[in-house]
């Protein structure tokens, strides 16, 4: 049974091209750096980000947090957006795995002003944490992306400060689509960038972390202290491979199926589209528990063969994907219609 799932796009399944490249893989051990797959995906992620080299990771929160560790000591203070992935989703994990804290900064659609984060950066002061790490994120989880001039002038200040800045680019080819730039230019305002290759991409498993040779030198062997050390991972990145040979070239189809989407959304009654985040693959709305409970929608649309997330923070996300089609959404509106107008 088929179902029409827009609860995110980390839910896209390999497509057969992935599968056979998987199933015919070169292999080795990864750890000695004898995988030939894994050395020729690492170095497509490098020239792909503009970056002097790349590892491959399990995931986008091990790829950050790997960063993290990499770039900071124990006791340093990171200055992160509040409603970065790095502070949301995952977990706690950079007091728990490399003893920082986060200085979280208010954002606008995800934007953190540069002379916020000029005023957070620790002066040297023995009462206070050594500010050791900024941290952004293009494009956000929040559906918007951050404009070019804002990076490159907090890269500035942190340059100025001697501080390196690293990128959560987990959707950085979705970024790069909606600025109308090629990926290097947003990961040129970075030290560091992580990106996914399931998030998409359609790849099954992994992410990239990218880098100068030395950054990439010790979040190696960071890695493998994480428990990283895959060995045989040739099956996995064959598909990431396709995935950035490929899979890049077909995003501006989710975005024009996001705003198509929005638009038939809006003509819902007490349907409220966050129109100002539209940028990407995602669409933020509002539906009132007065017009339908939450509870309702979610179980109805399963019903019908569409799995959806329910609310967070007050809001719904529907998330376009190679999974989604036009007539897919049309269903989707079709059926949205009929339990609200009931």
């Amino acid at each position: 049974m088929r179902f029409i799932d827009l609860r995110s796009d980390t839910v896209t399944m390999p497509t057969d091209e992935m599968r056979q490249a998987i199933a015919n893989a070169e292999v080795g051990d990864d750890v000695y750096g004898d995988d030939p797959t894994v050395n020729k995906l690492e170095q497509l992620a490098a020239e792909r980000a503009g970056k002097e080299a790349a590892l491959f990771v399990p995931s986008g929160t091990f790829g950050n947090q790997l960063a993290i560790m990499t770039h900071t000591r124990r006791g340093n203070e990171v200055i992160v957006g509040k409603d970065n992935h790095i502070v949301l989703h995952e977990v706690g994990a950079s007091a728990v795995i490399s003893g920082v804290q986060l200085r979280t900064l208010e954002t606008v659609n995800g934007v953190m002003a540069p002379e916020d984060v000029l005023k957070a950066i620790r002066p040297d002061d023995i009462h206070e944490p050594e500010t050791g790490l900024i941290c952004v994120e293009n494009a956000h989880g929040c559906g918007a992306v951050v404009p070019l001039d804002i990076l490159k002038e907090i890269k500035q200040i942190a340059e100025k400060h001697s501080i390196p800045v690293h990128m959560d680019g987990a959707r950085i080819f979705n970024a790069a689509l909606a600025l109308g730039v090629d990926a290097k230019e947003i990961a040129a305002c970075a030290d560091s960038v992580m990106f996914c290759l399931s998030k998409g991409l359609a790849a099954p498993a992994g992410s990239m972390l990218a880098g100068s040779k030395e950054f990439i030198d010790r979040a190696r062997k960071n890695r493998k202290l994480l428990g990283g050390g895959m060995r045989q991972i040739g099956i996995l990145a064959a598909a990431g491979i396709i995935a950035l040979e490929k899979m890049t070239g077909r995003l501006i189809e989710d975005h024009e199926n996001a705003k198509y989407l929005a638009d038939e959304l809006s003509k819902l009654p007490g349907v409220k589209v966050k129109r100002d985040r539209l940028d990407i693959d995602m669409v933020f709305f509002e539906l009132g528990e007065d017009i339908i409970k939450e509870s309702v929608l979610v179980e109805k649309l399963y019903e019908k063969n569409i799995k959806i997330n329910g609310l967070e923070g007050g809001e719904y996300r529907f998330v376009t994907h190679i999974g989604i089609s036009k007539e897919d959404i049309d269903y989707v509106i079709a059926c949205m219609k009929e339990l609200i107008l009931k």
